[in-house]
């Protein structure tokens, strides 16, 4: 089975154009063609799960098109996908931001999604994704060092839970390095798939890894790969997998 994650940030390309030279401001304008680049892309590397970091659902940004369900009709998947923000939160009700989603396209049969919210940090969102044989979470912690191991205590209390084999994925934000994850790796048993802690961002130029592909008990990672496309700041994860039965 093969994994796909990706922070395709809302599909409006790798950096600012140049034009547009206020911070952030990358984030606000669409990129035509990013996303028909993202589609081809991932129709060639045959993903039987996709998980999306940083999806436009629908606003004006992106034309009003739901990114998640044109990327899945592409491939043939099942969609499943929420705002980021807390229920709560006032960016549910900011025009572009309460479209801004985390999403999982998904080729097998689903057993059942759930949507997860942590307690801390703008971005609270976890999805799980259960399938016949795992279970598998999408994450995308917060920028704040403090932010992140409050929300990794939580998804800790989440993932123990599970009665299935687990993948943990996403962008973790790991600015100060992996080693932040490895209390919740060692109280887990999770390893990362990429051994070679091969970097993911930025993609013009990677250096730092904050893009994880972890996994449990009872799965057998056989090849994982960061390839080198430059439709985001980020590079995509691509890990193929079994389940142990």
């Amino acid at each position: 089975m093969r994994l796909l994650v990706y922070n395709m940030r809302y599909a409006v390309g790798a950096g600012t154009s140049p034009h547009v030279p206020v911070p952030g401001a990358g984030y606000l304008f669409g990129n035509p063609g990013t996303l028909g680049n993202i589609i081809d892309f991932m129709k060639t590397e045959e993903p039987d799960i996709v998980g999306l970091i940083e999806v436009d659902i629908g606003s004006v940004r992106s034309g009003r098109i739901n990114q998640a369900d044109a990327i899945a009709s592409a491939l043939g998947h099942y969609s499943c996908y929420e705002c980021k923000y807390g229920e709560e939160s006032v960016n549910q009700y900011l025009p572009i931001l309460r479209k801004q989603a985390n999403a999982f396209l998904a080729r097998p049969d689903v057993a059942g999604k759930r949507f997860h919210y942590f307690d801390t940090g703008i971005k609270r969102l976890i999805i799980e994704l259960e399938l016949d044989d795992v279970s598998i979470f999408l994450v995308h912690l917060s920028l704040k060092y403090r932010h992140r191991h409050i929300q990794l205590r939580r998804l800790y209390e989440l993932v123990k839970r599970s009665s299935k084999p687990v993948i943990v994925a996403g962008d973790f934000n790991t600015f100060w390095g992996k080693d932040e994850t490895f209390l919740f790796r060692e109280a887990l048993q999770l390893r990362s798939a990429n051994v070679s802690g091969l970097p993911s961002f930025p993609s013009k130029a990677p250096r730092l890894e904050l893009d994880f592909i972890l996994y449990g008990p009872g799965i057998e990672v056989s090849d994982f790969r960061v390839p080198q496309v430059i439709h985001s700041d980020h590079l995509p994860l691509i890990c193929d997998f079994e389940v142990d039965r």
